[in-house]
């Protein structure tokens, strides 16, 4: 997808999350997010603020960038998309939840269009 490692685009997902739900993200919000450390959250923070993907606001928290915005918009896209592929499959949630977390890194982005075009068109009732 681009050069950032898997934890970076789950930290700017996380972050996409946190604005989407709550309007702000918040060093605390994501340690219980991930459930880590807070100052394990701080360090990529300013990984991510280097990398131009999240900018910090003093006593506000911190929000994304443009970049950080796409990026963060993208994989919490993708992650829904496979969710609703791999539970349209029947797959368990445990098995699911997982297997997301891996697939949504690696796939390109026509695998992940072609998959979007397969759940449009697949029946919405299910045969008991």
């Amino acid at each position: 997808m681009n050069s950032l490692s898997e934890a970076n685009e789950d930290y700017l997902e996380r972050i996409w999350e946190l604005l989407s739900e709550k309007g702000y993200a918040r060093v605390s919000d994501m340690a219980d997010k991930l459930s880590i450390r807070p100052a394990s959250v701080t360090k990529m923070v300013q990984k991510l603020e280097r990398l131009g993907y999240v900018k910090r606001e003093a006593y506000r928290g911190f929000t994304l960038t443009a970049l950080g915005q796409r990026v963060g918009k993208k994989i919490s896209r993708r992650h829904l998309i496979l969710k609703e592929f791999l539970t349209l499959l029947g797959v368990p949630a445990k098995v699911r939840q997982r297997d997301i977390e891996g697939l949504e890194h690696h796939l390109s982005d026509e695998s992940v269009k072609g998959l979007e075009r397969l759940i449009s068109r697949w029946p919405k009732r299910r045969i008991v």
